[in-house]
């Protein structure tokens, strides 16, 4: 006998999760990604990415126009500085005077790349998988919280679980490179660009005050 049970139905292909997301980036943003899981940003072409501890980066936020890209992964931040930031880094911590010491701060420019933050409304699931609540959206309104509040312990957080986040995120249609701090606009050049000098003197402060803070609270040793 011939059954009249239909044959079961083969589910339709799953977008993949890195798929979504790379898809914001380069048709919402124009910004290029690079292979492989997660899904990476190519630096050095729109942009270069400065990193710091995320208690120095809240205090360099004042330094940033609204509309600079910010993110946070765990107990680190990243800002979205001009393209060639990287390689002005080192030269810019000497003439602040920030050379002769070593700082948590680092820089990655050109050929380089960093973990892409989730898009806003995305949140990864148990499996990674995008959706409208989860882990992701939870750490992207601690993160915002953090900013508004300044509380460190909500930007952990924001970063506890440990997917890059978007604090401050770009906005789909607009030219970001108007809204990064660069070195020309010392002196009022950039054209109402953010200053990356006052940005990068902050987060040197900063970081050499937790540095610091870090070697008063280790215990004495005593022969």
């Amino acid at each position: 006998m011939v059954s009249t049970v239909p044959f079961p139905r083969r589910p339709p292909d799953a977008v993949r999760p890195d798929d979504t997301v790379r898809h914001w980036y380069e048709n919402e943003l124009g910004w290029a990604t690079v292979p492989g899981t997660p899904v990476g940003l190519l630096t050095g072409l729109r942009f270069d990415v400065l990193e710091a501890p995320a208690e120095a980066g809240y205090a360099a936020l004042r330094h940033l126009g609204p509309g600079s890209p910010v993110a946070v992964r765990g107990d680190r931040m990243r800002l979205f500085v001009a393209a060639g930031s990287a390689e002005e880094l080192p030269g810019l911590l000497d003439w602040l005077e920030w050379g002769s010491l070593t700082l948590d701060i680092g820089a990655t420019g050109a050929g380089g790349r960093v973990e892409a933050p989730l898009p806003p409304g995305l949140a990864r699931g148990a499996h990674g998988v995008p959706g409208e609540a989860g882990g992701g959206t939870r750490a992207g309104a601690a993160a915002r919280g953090a900013a508004e509040g300044g509380g460190a312990d909500q930007g952990r957080a924001a970063g506890s679980q440990g997917a890059a986040v978007w604090l401050r995120p770009p906005e789909p249609g607009c030219e970001v490179e108007s809204s990064l701090p660069t070195l020309s606009a010392l002196g009022g050049g950039g054209g109402g660009a953010p200053d990356l000098v006052r940005l990068v003197e902050t987060m040197a402060s900063e970081c050499h005050r937790i540095r610091l803070r870090r070697g008063c609270a280790q215990p004495l040793a005593f022969s």
